[in-house]
């Protein structure tokens, strides 16, 4: 049998729809329960590094010590490695990796930090493992992840339930785990850790420009992205279908008391000395 970093897919792709969101992304709103843990000279593992917004901040915080980041997904890093140049930081690599199987030595970095990324993954804990392995002893694991049946919007939009239902489904069937945030603890508990400091914090977009912003991604997303493709090719759901959910999503867009709150699951993990 397939293992399960074979079988599961990362759900999103990179469209631009996607890049979007995720260059919007800063150590401060996706990364604060870590930041108060960092210091000048620490090495830092930034896993699924994506577009490498929060990397060149963690690289930028940490000017005496070095990030490396590392992404299954080879074309991104040319993004990431823009994202550092364009910041002038000359203290952060890129390489791609897969979480399960980490190429570093034991015990080699003071802090790993993954955003995002255990909900995509086929086996969370096993990832949790090979992040535990590659930390050295007294420092941190950080990982957070949003949990989509806990996200909520106001008003009603019978609309958006059919697209929280359906990206849901397709996620599942990527092999991986849409509402990851309630689990992290539980993951990292079965990965071995014993210090955990489990916490969670929200996204919220409720002005006009966040809710603009918000909606218009994700009803581009539920178009052209690859999980608009593997909705339709899973069978999930038609052309049809989804050009409903995206108009959903400008619907609720144009609401001036609409209101939608992403919450996630935070962990921060210390390896036994």
């Amino acid at each position: 049998m397939p293992n399960a970093r074979e079988t599961a897919v990362y759900t999103h792709g990179h469209h631009e729809s996607v890049l979007r969101s995720h260059t919007w992304r800063t150590a401060a709103n996706s990364a604060a329960y870590l930041l108060g843990s960092l210091k000048p000279h620490m090495k830092i593992l930034d896993v699924g590094c994506g577009p490498g917004t929060i990397t060149a901040d963690l690289a930028a915080l940490v000017p005496e010590g070095h990030v490396t980041a590392v992404d299954h997904a080879p074309g991104i890093l040319d993004q990431a490695r823009a994202t550092a140049a364009g910041r002038g930081l000359t203290n952060v690599d890129f390489a791609v990796a897969d979480v399960h199987a980490l190429d570093f030595p034991d015990d080699t970095f003071c802090v790993v930090h993954a955003h995002q990324v255990l909900q995509h993954v086929g086996d969370p804990v096993q990832a949790l493992r090979e992040m535990r392995r590659v930390t050295r002893p007294g420092g941190f694991v950080a990982v957070r992840d949003s949990d989509y049946a806990a996200m909520t919007w106001y008003p009603e939009s019978p609309g958006l339930d059919g697209w929280l239902d359906l990206y849901r489904r397709v996620a599942r069937a990527n092999g991986g785990e849409p509402d990851a945030g309630r689990r992290l603890k539980s993951w990292a508990l079965t990965a071995g850790f014993t210090d955990i400091t489990a916490t969670s914090a929200t996204w919220t977009f409720s002005t006009p420009e966040e809710r603009a912003w918000w909606s218009g991604l994700w009803a581009d997303r539920t178009l052209a992205s690859a999980y608009a493709g593997r909705a339709t090719e899973g069978g999930h759901a038609t052309e049809t279908e989804l050009r409903a959910v995206s108009e959903a999503w400008r619907e609720w867009g144009k609401q001036e008391d609409g209101w939608f709150s992403v919450l996630h699951g935070e962990i921060l993990c210390r390896k036994d000395a």
